[in-house]
């Protein structure tokens, strides 16, 4: 057999094994192919954006933004999550590993990495302590209107994926925030409240909110959430070491 004819043989065979999973990764290839799409992705590997915020950025019509989030979506490459601050409005996220590899990750820049929720209970607490555990950049965590502490439920689950969590405590973003600080809401009211006020940019993962539930369940699926995010944000800071998986 010659080398061409076992190539070709190879990828008949791979197309035959994996007609499902190939066609997947050729649908978002080709969801990608165009120039405002890809730009979105790019976007949202960052920071989850409503379609608007979209919109503005592509300086887009609003049937134009529709379609692209169409395409997006059927190509499996997006979900949308309604807020849990406004509910007429929907924020746009990346699906997890569907990207892996696929697109570029511009790095982070600013000397400290903020992550802020309306109380700084769970969620940013969380974020707070995964970045610690990941990255040498300075990091730190507040709330627009501060819990008295933070919640029994984020405690237990840093405990329970063996995160360490020192003594934590809640803090007033007014109260911490610097300059040359890069801005990030998990929570959709902080992000909400930010947007409207803030002169800076704040990026956004929108994570749903753990202590609403109050389970064990829900505070380890945001702890998952967050640990994926921060995981690939830590990555592509310039001094982050080798981030383990």
């Amino acid at each position: 057999m010659t080398w061409t004819s076992a190539y070709r043989s190879a990828i008949i065979e791979a197309m035959n094994s994996e007609p499902v999973q190939l066609k997947a990764r050729a649908d978002r290839h080709a969801a990608l192919s165009d120039v405002s799409r890809l730009a979105v992705v790019d976007a949202l590997a960052r920071s989850d954006l409503s379609p608007g915020e979209i919109g503005r950025m592509l300086g887009a019509p609003t049937n134009l933004v529709a379609h692209h989030l169409r395409v997006l979506r059927e190509a499996g490459l997006i979900t949308q999550v309604r807020s849990q601050g406004d509910a007429r409005r929907t924020y746009v996220q990346l699906v997890p590993e569907a990207l892996d590899g696929l697109i570029g990750q511009r790095p982070w820049m600013g000397d400290r990495v903020v992550f802020v929720c309306r109380q700084n209970s769970a969620r940013s607490q969380l974020a707070e302590a995964l970045w610690r555990r990941l990255s040498t950049v300075p990091v730190a965590s507040a709330g627009t209107d501060p819990a008295d502490r933070v919640h029994p439920g984020a405690i237990a689950a840093a405990r329970r994926h063996k995160l360490p969590m020192s003594r934590p405590s809640t803090h007033r973003l007014s109260d911490v925030l610097l300059a040359s600080d890069v801005l990030i809401a998990l929570c959709d009211e902080a992000h909400e409240e930010l947007a409207g006020t803030s002169d800076r940019q704040v990026l956004h993962w929108s994570v749903r909110d753990p202590v609403r539930v109050g389970t064990d369940r829900a505070f380890d699926e945001a702890f998952e959430q967050i640990a994926v995010r921060v995981r690939r944000a830590a990555a592509t800071h310039a001094s982050t070491p080798e981030v383990p998986a």
